[in-house]
């Protein structure tokens, strides 16, 4: 306890009177002078940096000089200033996009999620251990950042927020670390198998034991530089899984390793024995050259998602309240700013045009070439490029809350979301590896009574071959190649299952507007009652309209000279409200309580005046260009269409006339969808719905696959599975014959792996393959996993 007259252990100066605080420190209780050095001591002890307090050569003046580089790094990123730069806010949860280093395989991905998910305030962790990245979602009020990479840390990884130029640094120097490893162990083996030809050569009995000694001496010397340095990424492997009490591919690996080695040094020093210097060296540099390849292949699946946010300058004009300009960081910018785009520049965050109109190049994210026109009001997404003129932009979302953002942390929430296969591979592999260990240590039983002298060689031989390495690649490689292709192509794919379905796809059921048509509505016609002229009604329905996102508001935004008063909208209905005194609905016929009238080709709308008759307007949308393409392309494959609208006038019949459309569902509320669809689930499991309105969130969110059109509500592209971000409907065609292919390889890649260790264990077991051939083997088959997913790139 501390007394009068004594100093804080943390920070050395003097404890006030009648304060009484202590820590466990270094198994002693230490006294200290405040609660916030008691709170930075505790964090250093929890953060498993307690040894500080042995090495530290003098007290600093404030605790936060004392928090060690390591700690105090990871305790700027709860700074709210620093968190803008990769942290983005939900409603109820922060979310962030992790680089983690160590991960080799997919048990390391299991022991992170569940290390961190067992933690309170983490509401979701998804690892994807082929691009090495983490999505994480926490809630700041219970668990800081820190605090989770620090939990990361304590299991032997170590995570980062994913920064693109962060990350590049780090895969440049883990790509330099694994070719210096790697160049060690190749120069050692070449020079260890020149003198296994000597000892392994015909002349053996006629060397003298003199020069047999030192060519096992100097195999010695060159193989424990190997084993020491090139092989370490096995033995911290290894022991990650150990210390969480599981097992990964690194176990038997580092099994082998040292145990061919310490058998070796034993046989060198007694004189006696065999010795297998060439297989510690070999069996290490073929390990190295297969994921150092493996870590090319990575960067290659990843690199697609992560150069989209190199597209986002660092600097933007921001537009000052005088109208002068200023140069400042993008990540600085808040929501509600002006900033200015010139012809030829990079958009700097996501907005509304609030001055000018130009074209703009969206092809990094839709995959589309031609440039899009954008006017007044329309969003603007960072990354994009501006073609034309000068225009002034709104500020809605900026840095880790972009479109661009959102689609790297979509991708990898994707990738990180197995599939039922994947799910099954990863489980074989973890019991695989419990089941190599004991079909090892019986080989060696064997083999001890039948031929002592061969026991240790040939149960080596299993251990290395038999490594399943291809096993945890077959599925993870292709998915991440898959859905890399799918984003270039258009479609972001936000849930695991969507490729697997999409490969068995039997049913299409398609909303009309803005999915199977443009959405762009114009007024054709209006037909208005005599004590109402055309402009008035037209204003009426613009005052009514201003605050809706569905397409038909778009019509009437150049109406907005009134404004309206207690708005209710009814969904899939239409809207109510007043305007100067006056109660207008606007909406079908049915709901306004009126007759329909139809007009080929034309959705009606209907304007009442005080439950009276106003007007009729008939608005004309065109079907998307490739809308038949994609139709015939559909009934070519299989697969049947069906359009699912809530709109009953005489344009359905024009869609599904022109689109050879049989099976027609108009005049749907959302409950009606709802409904529908599960019913049409039950004799179609593999379904996929495609929607963009706020009335299919519902239908969306409940069928078994669902698309959001990317120029739907955000209500649409939040339920949906995947989001088309083009307008592009033949994109779908591609990405099912895409998944396709993805479920072939997947197969190729599982039967590959599982027949190559079915066949090795026995030939391997019998004593037929030698060490380093074994390393051979394992290498290539994981690379034959590896260079079989990156096809489906092409």
């Amino acid at each position: 306890m501390a007394n009068k007259g004594s100093h804080c252990f943390h920070c050395n100066e003097l404890i006030p009177k009648g304060f009484k605080l202590d820590v466990m420190i270094l198994g002693k209780p230490q006294p200290m002078c405040c609660q916030g050095c008691a709170a930075v001591a505790k964090t250093i002890i929890d953060s498993g940096l307690e040894d500080y307090y042995k090495h530290r050569t003098a007290a600093a003046p404030s605790a936060q000089d004392l928090v060690p580089s390591a700690l105090m790094k990871m305790l700027e990123y709860d700074d709210e200033n620093v968190q803008l730069e990769f942290v983005a806010n939900t409603e109820q949860y922060k979310e962030v996009l992790l680089s983690i280093e160590g991960i080799s395989c997919a048990a390391c991905a299991w022991l992170i999620e569940k290390q961190l998910s067992q933690m309170g305030g983490v509401h979701k962790i998804h690892v994807n251990s082929t691009t090495q990245r983490a999505t994480l979602l926490w809630d700041d009020q219970q668990v800081k950042l820190s605090q989770l990479l620090n939990a990361v840390q304590h299991i032997g990884y170590q995570a980062t927020p994913f920064q693109t130029d962060e990350q590049e640094k780090i895969d440049r120097k883990l790509y330099r670390s694994h070719l210096l490893k790697l160049g060690v162990a190749g120069l050692a083996s070449m020079q260890v198998m020149m003198f296994a030809i000597a000892l392994y050569g015909d002349f053996l009995d006629e060397m003298d034991l003199l020069y047999r000694d030192y060519f096992r001496w100097v195999s010695l010397i060159m193989a424990t530089p190997v084993l020491l340095f090139s092989a370490q990424p096995f033995y911290f492997g290894a022991y990650r899984s150990l210390k969480a009490k599981t097992l990964n591919m690194d176990v038997p690996v580092s099994i082998a390793l040292l145990s061919a080695y310490s058998a070796s040094f034993y046989a060198t020093l007694k004189g006696t024995g065999e010795v297998y210097f060439e297989s510690v060296s070999m069996f290490t540099f073929f390990l190295l050259l297969g994921r150092l390849l493996e870590l090319r292949a990575r960067r290659k699946s990843s690199e697609t998602s992560s150069n989209l946010l190199k597209l986002i300058p660092k600097l933007a004009q921001r537009l000052r309240d005088d109208g002068s300009q200023e140069r400042v960081a993008a990540s600085q910018l808040k929501v509600g700013e002006r900033i200015v785009i010139m012809p030829g520049e990079a958009v700097a965050a996501d907005g509304d045009i609030c001055f000018g109109e130009s074209d703009f190049d969206e092809s990094s994210l839709t995959g589309e070439s031609l440039p899009v026109n954008r006017r007044l009001n329309d969003r603007v997404y960072a990354g994009t490029i501006n073609h034309e003129q000068t225009v002034h932009l709104r500020v809605r979302a900026v840095a880790q809350n972009t479109f661009v953002a959102n689609i790297l942390r979509l991708q990898e929430q994707a990738q990180s979301e197995k599939p039922k296969i994947a799910t099954i591979a990863d489980q074989v592999a973890r019991y695989f590896i419990f089941g190599l260990l004991l079909i090892a240590a019986a080989t060696y039983t064997f083999w001890h009574y039948y031929s002592p002298q061969d026991a240790f060689w040939i149960t080596l031989a299993v251990l290395v071959a038999t490594c399943p390495c291809a096993l945890s690649l077959a599925t993870p490689a292709a998915l991440t190649a898959a859905t890399h292709q799918l984003s270039k192509n258009g479609l972001l794919v936000k849930r695991g299952h969507v490729l697997e379905t999409l490969a068995k796809l039997t049913t299409v059921v398609s909303d009309k507007t803005g999915t199977l048509t443009e959405g762009n509505l114009t007024i054709s016609q209006v037909i208005c009652e005599p004590s109402f002229t055309k402009q008035q009604v037209l204003n009426f329905a613009g005052a009514l309209e201003r605050q809706s996102s569905h397409p038909i508001a778009q019509a009437f935004a150049h109406f907005n000279d009134l404004n309206a008063t207690q708005l209710i909208h009814h969904t899939g209905l239409g809207l109510e409200g007043s305007i100067e005194g006056r109660h207008f609905t606007l909406g079908k016929a049915s709901f306004c309580k009126q007759r329909s009238i139809h007009q080929p080709g034309m959705l009606e709308l209907v304007l009442c005046c005080d439950n009276q008759l106003a007007a009729r307007i008939y608005l004309s949308d065109v079907i998307k260009a490739d809308a038949k393409l994609f139709s015939e392309g559909l009934r070519k494959r299989g697969i049947s269409l069906t359009m699912l609208t809530g709109d009953d006038s005489g344009q359905v019949a024009f869609v599904a006339e022109q689109l050879a459309i049989d099976d027609v569902m108009s005049g749907a509320l959302p409950q009606d969808k709802l409904k529908l669809v599960q019913q049409k689930c039950m004799h179609y499991p593999h379904l996929l719905m495609l929607g963009d309105g706020v009335n299919d969130g519902p239908v969306l969110a409940a069928s078994p696959l669902s698309i959001a059109m990317g120029l739907g509500t955000d209500v649409a592209k939040s339920s949906a599975d995947a989001v088309l971000l083009g307008s592009k409907l033949c994109t779908l065609l591609t990405a099912i014959d895409l998944a396709k292919r993805t479920k072939t390889i997947i197969t190729q890649n599982l039967a590959w792996a599982l027949g190559y260790n079915a066949l090795i264990l026995p030939l391997a077991a019998a004593g037929w393959v030698t060490p380093y051939m074994a390393a051979i083997g394992m290498s290539l088959s994981s690379l034959a996993v590896l260079t079989n997913s990156l096809r489906l790139n092409k």
